[in-house]
């Protein structure tokens, strides 16, 4: 028997909202209203409210207000998109949306004030700041990799996110914009970073971690070392929870800079921005559950195929790879999994 895509997306809808609490699913059924900004053509996100029992926001500078839960994203015309439906899944799955603080990274050369004009007329009441990244800096630094989306400046803004976001704020959660959440983000931010732990994120000790650098670090015991009597495992960047203040006292960005110069002189390593964060932070992470980021939804980094959930509960889904979930559905040829970012689209063609 051949399913139609409706019927698909009705059954895998139905397995999602039964694996999610109630919270999940307020103001699913809420109509809003369109809007056009640009070349882009959206509607505007229902509202989302705080429940009574969210702690009240009072600072004069609401910025550093400690009862914020602060989450860095970037922003680009390229994946405009998925940012948005990212940040609307935020705010429909949690309790406390008027808590959440969203820290927008753009480059100085794409059209600023467009993309700040474009996220404030879809989220009139959102909490949110948009940065300049220069990407001169790092420009320079990065060497080509195996997909030339990854060679892109911003691809390397989470490195400095301790130096664009203000300093008040100590934590934060960065997510790629191939992601949605179907989980209470305050579930993540409540993650404790244990002893000198600086990144949480899911890790997979099954991977062949040395498969991510070549003959020539491996062969270089100078280089090579820097995992000695450490038990490194691979974990994905699109999903960290990160201490600020602990990356600002220990100079982190500047040890990752290192590594990327390393790169430059002697080619270590074929990925973009990954690679040099599994050399600063590899066997150093705070292990999170693997709920929290079912990656690879988007095949590998070379071939855009259809992949499945992996066993077990899902908070989070993250199309990483080559393929996108709202470009597949574009072309009328989703995967199965497309099907549950399809709700959260807040383009229309």
């Amino acid at each position: 028997m051949i399913l139609s895509k409706k019927v698909i997306f009705v059954i895998f809808m139905s397995i999602v909202l039964l694996l999610v609490p109630a919270s999940a699913i307020r103001g699913f059924l809420e109509e809003p209203n369109t809007k056009i900004d640009g070349y882009l053509r959206y509607v505007e996100s229902p509202e989302y409210r705080n429940s009574e029992e969210c702690p009240i926001i009072g600072s004069n500078y609401l910025i550093c207000d400690p009862n914020l839960i602060h989450v860095a994203m970037t922003l680009d015309s390229q994946y405009l998109r998925g940012s948005i439906a990212a940040v609307h899944s935020v705010l429909k799955h949690t309790y406390c949306p008027e808590n959440i603080y969203f820290h927008f990274v753009a480059t100085k050369d794409s059209d600023f004030q467009e993309l700040t004009q474009m996220v404030k007329s879809i989220f009139p009441s959102l909490s949110f700041k948009v940065y300049v990244f220069d990407g001169f800096r790092v420009k320079k630094l990065i060497s080509s990799s195996i997909r030339q989306a990854l060679d892109n400046p911003l691809n390397y803004a989470r490195t400095f996110l301790a130096e664009i976001i203000e300093p008040c704020v100590e934590r934060v959660i960065y997510l790629d914009s191939d992601v949605i959440i179907v989980d209470d983000i305050q579930k993540l931010w409540s993650i404790s970073l244990t002893g000198s732990r600086i990144i949480g994120a899911p890790e997979y000790c099954h991977a062949n971690f040395r498969t991510y650098f070549n003959d020539n670090f491996w062969s270089d015991t100078k280089l090579s070392k820097v995992f000695q009597g450490k038990k490194p495992c691979y974990f994905n960047t699109g999903v960290m929870v990160m201490d600020l203040g602990k990356w600002r006292k220990g100079d982190y960005t500047v040890k990752i800079e290192k590594w990327m110069e390393i790169q430059k002189e002697k080619r270590i390593y074929e990925l973009g921005s990954l690679p040099p964060f599994m050399l600063v932070f590899g066997g150093e992470i705070e292990g999170i559950d693997h709920r929290w980021n079912q990656h690879g939804l988007g095949g590998d980094n070379l071939v855009n195929s259809c992949r499945t959930l992996h066993p077990g509960p899902v908070s989070l889904l993250h199309w990483s790879g080559k393929g996108k979930p709202w470009v597949r559905l574009d072309q009328g040829n989703p995967c199965p999994v497309d099907l549950l970012w399809e709700p959260y689209d807040l383009y229309r063609v």
